[in-house]
């Protein structure tokens, strides 16, 4: 068993998250102690609070990564990564395009300058 701090920094999630995520039921500690209310996470928590650190930095709400952590079956997470990474693909082109109209606009104004 791991206290907190020692199993937010072996998965990289601050205790502030842990937190949040027993909060909201989506990484509950193993144990709770009765005397101190301290929170022990267990080899077991390790996968799913990797998979959660993971799903946070693809841009996962916490509504898309309680859907992953409910239905459990690798077929619904692969459908949502590959819907996100489709979302991020057009994030990516609208940006593309965003700085090529910036570059026209700079390109018109020092034409008008001249």
């Amino acid at each position: 068993m791991y206290k907190i701090s020692e199993f937010a920094e072996m998965t990289g999630l601050s205790k502030e998250t842990l937190r949040y995520y027993a909060e909201v039921k989506l990484l509950e500690p193993a144990f709770i102690d009765p005397n101190n209310n301290y929170r022990y996470y267990d080899d077991g928590s390790y996968f799913l609070a990797i998979l959660l650190g993971k799903l946070r930095r693809f841009g996962f709400t916490v509504q898309e990564m309680t859907s992953v952590m409910e239905d459990e079956s690798f077929a619904h997470l692969e459908d949502l990564l590959k819907q996100k990474k489709k979302k991020i693909h057009i994030q990516m082109e609208d940006l593309q395009l965003q700085v090529e109209e910036i570059d026209e606009f700079l390109a018109s104004g020092k034409d008008e300058s001249l």
